[in-house]
Parts: structure tokens; sequence; C-alpha cells
């Protein structure tokens, strides 16, 4: 995973901290035994940027056809997700035929998660100035434009200038956390 922030590297960008009253940190140890357990793990979130079916699976689907791995960066933030810790029941890859979550994986209070492998602590940077909206209606858009805001994830391919050293005045993330994305790349998930 050394080489994540690349010239026009596929990644999927989310801000994280708290969710559904749960630490940060009591979530990455908790993904990380699922990895460990199962082979894989559901990260679990909500919003309709990064909506499983319209806009996540296109592009994992057409990264993985060119063979290139995606990537979860994320930016650990302080954040108040309240929800109720209630751990889905059920998945489902098109929103129709549901399937039991494996009873090794807790995902809680969320309406979506994205399917990932290999979590890992990061410190790497990136200037989302540097990348563009890689699917769906602000395709194109510069990736600082579009995640503003509530927008707190996004579909992103990196620029082929992502690699030049910053301007001092120039905006950067702090990406402390990295994750592969694992078919089948994102999932509705329910409660029975």
């Amino acid at each position: 995973m050394s080489a994540i922030i690349t010239p026009g590297q596929p990644v999927i960008f989310m801000k994280i901290g708290i969710h559904a009253r749960e630490p940060l940190e009591t979530i990455i140890e908790r993904k990380l035994k699922e990895i460990d357990d199962e082979g894989m793990a559901f990260w679990g979130y909500g919003g309709n940027t990064c909506h499983p079916a319209s806009m996540v699976q296109p592009f994992a689907a057409n990264q993985a056809a060119k063979g290139k791995p995606i990537y979860l960066i994320m930016e650990k933030m302080q954040s108040n997700h309240f929800a109720e810790p209630v751990r889905s029941d059920e998945y489902s890859i098109d929103g129709k035929t549901w399937k039991p979550v494996p009873a090794g994986i807790h995902v809680l209070g969320s309406r979506y998660a994205l399917a990932i492998k290999n979590l890992k602590a990061a410190d790497l940077i990136l200037p989302l100035a540097r990348s563009h909206v890689a699917q769906g209606p602000s395709e194109g858009r510069a990736g600082n434009a579009y995640v503003s805001g509530r927008v707190d994830k996004a579909c992103l391919e990196l620029d082929e200038n992502v690699n030049v050293p910053p301007a001092p005045d120039e905006k950067v993330t702090a990406i402390g956390l990295v994750a592969e994305l694992c078919d089948p790349y994102a999932v509705f998930l329910r409660n029975r």
C-alpha cells in the first residue's frame, strides 16, 4: 500500500470519526479482527455521495477491469454521530436480494458499507485540489471543490501532478487510515 498517492490512482476519500456512538479506535480494532477472522470487513457509512449502486460499484468495477486496486483513504476528524449502535442483520449488493451479514462482521448504525481488506494506519498527505471526482453527476469536478460543507466522501481519481511538492500555502489533507476495497466493493444494509 506504499504507492497510494500516485497519479491516476482511484480512491474513495472519506472523513471518519465517532460512528454510532463508538470511538474510532474501537471501530478500527473491531475491523482489524473482522479482517483476520473473515478475510474482509464492512466499513459502514451513510449519505448518498457514495451510493453503493450508482457510485461505488460502477467506479470500482471500471477500475478493477483496468487491473487497478481501489483504496479507501480516510481523514480522521472530530465527529458526533449519535445513531443507535444497532448491528445490521442483512446486506445486499443490489438492494433487492438480501443475505445475512457474516457472523464475524459487525457493522453498526449504517445504511451502506464498503467491503475492505488490509486496513492499516497511514501517514500520507493528499492535496485534494489535485484530484477530481471520477464517478457520478459531479464527474470531473476538483476534489477540494466537491468535498466541502456536508460532503465528506467521494470517488476520486488522483491527478498527474499529485506528487509535486505542495506550495507553502496549499491546503493538504492528512490521511491517517487506508484500506483496499474488495469484491463486492459496496453494499446496502438493513435490519430484519
